[in-house]
């Protein structure tokens, strides 16, 4: 093992009823630097990590109990243990099994008898990968944006902390009833926008929004790499505006700046004209000024770039 490895450490928990390849990983892990935590079956593994969540799994196939798919089964369909990497090990060497392992939720495989170097090769990978998300999910929690992803039906098959809040706040400030969970899908408004967009193909970049009780939401979707899952990147804003701080920040007219916040509260030319004492035909026109000056082309990006650029995002 590299002294890499050793520096870097991280709590290893191994899952196997065999009592010859728990003392070979444990000694071989916790030599190269690791905290190792040992489980003989399933529910015991399960119980453990309430109490300490590991860094990576090394998870038996055949064992008493539930079996090592079930175990994985349970560990992805919960938000606080999904991001654990899981490697199986097996010594089935079907193809199909190795793929249930996959569908499960395993990022890789050790076929027995284990071999101590490739086990720690491939902790290694997994753990530098783990690492490197967990840094960007750091990163994202500390910026005004949250992230998700979710499948063609708008099942969420990836969800950050902060996407998770979004989600529930947008659900209580609508007042709706869906549950959010890896699986779960969007709720209906947002389901419906997707669908939308999908139906369109424009699914890249597109936006959506929605005011409601003083807050903004807003998302806009783009194509993973992987072509049935797409990437929704979140924002959250008051809609309390400081108008003569939009207007000074963006070199807006005072009526320009009236406009665009009615903009951001959801109303149409027509319902701002006739809060203004306008027609709609003015305040088209005022918008066409807005975007000329923000150097956008819709209503959504006009209401994006005053929140990017001045102090009113009340991020999360």
């Amino acid at each position: 093992m590299t002294s890499k490895s050793s520096s870097t450490n991280g709590i290893v928990m191994i899952v196997d009823d065999t009592p010859g390849n728990l003392a070979l990983l444990s000694d071989t892990l916790s030599e190269a630097g690791y905290r190792v935590l040992v489980a003989t079956d399933g529910l015991s593994a399960l119980e453990q990590i309430i109490y300490l969540k590991p860094d990576i799994i090394l998870l038996d196939v055949m064992m008493p109990g539930i079996n090592g798919f079930e175990t994985c089964k349970r560990l992805k369909s919960n938000l606080e243990t999904a991001d654990i990497p899981v490697l199986f090990m097996t010594a089935l060497s079907e193809l199909d099994d190795l793929l249930r392992g996959f569908e499960e939720g395993a990022v890789d495989y050790l076929v027995k008898p284990i071999r101590p170097p490739e086990v720690l090769a491939r902790v290694d990978v997994q753990l530098t990968q783990s690492r490197n998300l967990r840094r960007a999910e750091q990163a994202l929690s500390n910026s005004p944006f949250s992230a998700l992803a979710i499948d063609s039906s708008g099942a969420v098959t990836w969800l950050t902390p902060g996407g998770s809040g979004w989600l529930n706040e947008f659900i209580q400030t609508h007042a709706l009833t869906d549950s959010i969970e890896l699986g779960s899908r969007l709720p209906k408004p947002m389901l419906e926008w997707l669908r939308k967009c999908l139906d369109a193909e424009k699914s890249d970049n597109a936006s959506f929004e929605s005011y409601r009780a003083g807050v903004g939401f807003a998302a806009k979707i783009t194509s993973c790499q992987n072509s049935n899952e797409y990437l929704l990147v979140l924002e959250k804003h008051s809609g309390a505006w400081d108008l003569d701080t939009v207007r000074n920040t963006l070199g807006l007219t005072f009526r320009e700046a009236e406009i665009l916040m009615w903009i951001s509260r959801g109303k149409t030319n027509k319902e701002v004209g006739a809060i203004l004492g306008s027609s709609p035909r003015t305040v088209n026109k005022h918008l066409e000024h807005i975007f000329e000056k923000l150097g956008v082309v819709t209503r959504a990006a006009a209401v994006s770039a005053v929140l990017q650029r001045t102090a009113l995002g009340n991020s999360q």
